[in-house]
């Protein structure tokens, strides 16, 4: 079965066709970041804007690509949510408003679940069950899944999340937007200076707390004013270090409390090379298996909404929702997911 997958829950377009038999057939991404660059964060009408604008030339790219026309798709995936209202709309009604038209039925999908399964998409996939680490700008999650819709909330971020506390950082060290790439190429030419706390390290859960972490990088900003180059490149590279040791012990407890000896790692925070570093070395350690989705797929992605409506269809045997009505979750629990 073909699937067009449709991803617009925040500043990215992503379409792209997954062919259950070949696999990702193409892909296509627009990124606004250059447009919300000028405000220093996401701009939610102009954002819905850009993607009514892109949505319909994005798909006739994947359809070219892969050599398709529209009365070859078999189904259409699209994020349901979580994530900004009126984003989630355009690519909602869309999604049903073509299904109707081509009298295929839809699969909402849930965001979180599509950078859940975003690493099955690549030639060695992770097997069920595993421990999965999903971290971005909005979640910092550890969850245990056991197949599709099969998952269990191991621990949570109880403030910011890692990608927000890396882009708040580097809002303090007076980085451009987006501000995670900027501290980490920055933290490249930092080295062991300062101390900062490492929150909930040693909790005794697996839930992480990073607005403490920011707070401290504040105080040491305001200590050290006018900041120079290398002092702005010291407190990154102490900054990292700190987000990625606490993130790679809570994985490693993970591993450990579960039994399971293969951990999986989404999200966009996913693609720091630091925080892969310290997982690869800690897992072949432990004799564990880590995997991860190629850095393409860590930020939000039409693949990963078309293979995780893929997997829906599959479970149902092709009978999925063809009402056509539609509506969006802003805010989408990944637990009240049922299996299939």
């Amino acid at each position: 079965m073909l699937i067009l997958g449709v991803e617009s829950s925040c500043d990215e377009t992503g379409l792209a066709l997954y062919d259950t038999e070949h696999g990702l057939l193409s892909h296509a991404l627009h990124s606004q970041v250059e447009m919300h660059a000028e405000y220093g964060g996401v701009v939610p009408e102009l954002a819905s804007r850009d993607h009514i604008r892109r949505v319909l030339p994005l798909t006739e790219k994947v359809l070219k690509d892969a050599n398709k026309i529209l009365q070859d798709i078999d189904a259409i995936a699209y994020t349901q949510g979580p994530g900004l209202s009126g984003a989630l709309l355009v690519g909602t009604s869309f999604a049903e408003s073509l299904a109707f038209s081509l009298n295929i039925p839809t699969i909402n999908v849930h965001h979180l679940e599509g950078h859940l399964l975003a690493p099955l998409l690549e030639n060695n996939p992770p097997a069920f069950p595993f421990v999965a680490l999903l971290v971005s700008g909005g979640h910092s999650q550890l969850m245990r899944v056991d197949g599709i819709g099969e998952y269990k909330l191991l621990g949570d971020t109880l403030d910011d999340a890692a990608g927000e506390a890396f882009d708040k950082t580097a809002k303090l060290l007076g980085l451009g937007y987006p501000g995670g790439p900027a501290l980490s190429k920055l933290a490249q030419g930092g080295k062991s200076r300062f101390k900062l706390p490492r929150p909930l390290l040693n909790s005794g859960d697996l839930n992480f707390s990073f607005s403490g972490l920011k707070t401290a990088v504040l105080t040491l900003v305001n200590q050290h004013q006018p900041l120079d180059a290398t002092t702005s490149a010291d407190i990154a590279w102490e900054f990292q270090e700190a987000v990625t040791e606490i993130l790679t012990l809570k994985c490693m407890t993970a591993l450990r409390e579960t039994g399971l000896d293969n951990l999986v790692v989404s999200g966009g925070v996913g693609a720091n090379s630091k925080l892969r570093e310290k997982l690869n070395a800690a897992t072949k350690r432990k004799l564990c298996k880590v995997s991860y989705p190629r850095l393409e797929f860590c930020t939000d992605n039409g693949a990963m909404i078309a293979f995780a409506g893929a997997m829906r269809l599959k479970a149902t045997q092709g009978n999925h929702n063809k009402n056509y009505s539609f509506s969006v979750r802003p805010r989408w629990d990944l637990a009240e997911l049922k299996k299939p």
